[in-house]
């Protein structure tokens, strides 16, 4: 259960839990909380983790939150969780500021800072009851992520991240939606021995002389100590898909090969890891003005 203050980060709360698997409503009546749980005791609902947003958007609904939050204390197979979230007067006014949102309880001449007022004093109930209470007023949207995902997702729960390995020729375009980008076109070219050309960076002949070439092991060590180290970090940041790609002219030799190593080598535990070959069936067209 997560309720808090109007700016205060509720909704990146939820969207941590989403990024993470679970079954997320947001401004759920808590009227119709025992229709959650009774719909997550089906069979096969598969509704373990579940996490919802109540606050003063509800109007009077609202108001009844802390009783239905008593009677599901009261169930065997429930336990619930109550999260707050908080910040000071100065940090939600300037949320409401930049973002030019209203805030729900601004409505009788006091604005923005008279509706903060409002809202403070109908939650101080929800803030004395709640299991976890987190100030969002330091915090950016990321480390509001992480403390979330620390705090309260399990490790044992946490969704591994997504990581895509592209291939790609530069003379077909360069892919849009890529977090980092590698140009491989300083190795030697496979395209200029006559019974490699026709094949890809699949195939044995082409990877026997790609893993010969010079500079492919030391290009392979230096990615492989890089990415041991933005992998991680970029997981604990919160970021839960990411692309790499790799390019050389056609994107059927040298992109394809180094795409396939780094997928073997970080598709085993820790990440969720996918390939795709944008080009490799493009054929094998005449190259012009290629730089080897």
């Amino acid at each position: 259960m997560i309720t808090g203050m109007s700016g205060a980060g509720k909704s990146q709360a939820m969207s941590t839990f989403a990024d993470e698997g679970w079954f997320c409503i947001d401004n759920l009546p808590p009227r119709m909380l025992p229709m959650l749980v009774e719909l997550s005791r089906l069979e096969g609902a598969r509704l373990d983790r579940i996490a919802v947003a109540c606050d003063v958007r509800g109007g009077h609904w609202f108001e009844e939150l802390s009783r239905e939050l008593d009677l599901l204390a009261q169930t065997d197979d429930v336990a619930p969780r109550l999260v707050f979230l908080e910040a000071s007067n100065d940090a939600l006014l300037t949320r409401f500021r930049e973002t030019r949102r209203r805030h729900p309880l601004a409505g009788g001449g006091g604005g923005v800072l008279g509706g903060i007022s409002k809202e403070r004093e109908l939650l101080e109930t929800f803030r004395d009851r709640a299991d976890v209470v987190i100030d969002s007023t330091d915090l950016t949207i990321w480390d509001l992520r992480r403390m979330i995902g620390e705090s309260l997702i399990s490790t044992a729960h946490r969704v591994r991240m997504e990581v895509v390995f592209v291939s790609f020729g530069f003379k077909h375009g360069v892919p849009r939606d890529v977090d980092l980008m590698f140009d491989v076109r300083f190795l030697k070219n496979p395209y200029y021995e006559p019974n490699l050309a026709p094949l890809t960076g699949r195939d044995e002949p082409v990877i026997a002389f790609l893993d010969d070439v010079d500079g492919m092991a030391e290009f392979r060590e230096r990615l492989e100590s890089m990415l041991d180290f933005l992998l991680p970090a970029y997981s604990q940041e919160g970021k839960r898909h990411l692309v790499i790609a790799f390019g050389c002219t056609g994107g059927r030799h040298r992109s394809v090969r180094i795409a396939e190593l780094m997928a073997k080598r970080y598709g085993a535990d820790k990440y969720h890891v996918s390939i795709e070959h944008r080009d490799i069936h493009r054929g094998n067209r005449p190259v012009e003005n290629e730089a080897t």
